[in-house]
């Protein structure tokens, strides 16, 4: 598929809204913010995705690409995870806002230290089935588990083209993580 194609499986009402907030053409942080916003209003139910997908994959989770907007500006994909079933530590190319749609999502927060050669926790957060939250570079480097007994299904919204790029992700940090300070 070319970038300027339009490939969509989500609701005419979220990709329009989804629109509005972009062209605003707000700083990062002020965009997830409308974005958040957004998808709070118009978050999809997990049935947008088949009974098949909705399963997962007991390789890893799985992100399913619902829409990729013409210019680039953003693309949506839902993500399903399997009980324990988590990302790398990693940050991200562009903002991004996540609607949980079913089951929850931990996420844990970090920091670079020491020089940028370890990480820091620096929070952690659940989001449960209808939370929406957002997020901007820099200070995005997280990591996102499933820790429920059921399957998770999220909606996530990106600042790029994920077609085009493949990942969100711009970078992995496989450092050290810092006892807390007592």
């Amino acid at each position: 598929m070319q970038a300027s194609e339009v490939r969509t499986r989500c609701p005419a009402g979220l990709v329009t809204a989804i629109r509005s907030a972009t062209a605003r053409h707000a700083d990062w942080s002020q965009t997830a913010l409308l974005v958040a916003d957004q998808l709070r209003s118009h978050l999809p139910s997990p049935d947008i995705l088949t009974a098949e997908e909705r399963e997962g994959s007991p390789d890893g989770y799985v992100s399913h690409i619902l829409h990729t907007e013409p210019d680039g500006a953003f693309s949506v994909c839902a993500v399903v995870w399997r009980p324990g079933q988590q990302t790398p530590i990693h940050d991200h190319v562009a903002w991004c806002v996540v609607g949980v749609m079913q089951g929850a999502e931990y996420e844990e927060l970090f920091a670079l230290r020491a020089g940028d050669t370890a990480l820091e926790q620096v929070g952690s957060r659940v989001s449960r089935a209808g939370e929406v939250s957002g997020f901007a570079p820099p200070g995005d480097i997280h990591r996102v588990t499933n820790r429920g007994s059921g399957v998770a299904v999220s909606v996530n919204v990106y600042g790029a083209d994920l077609v085009r790029l493949g990942s969100s992700v711009r970078r992995t940090y496989d450092l050290p993580v810092l006892a807390p300070a007592l």
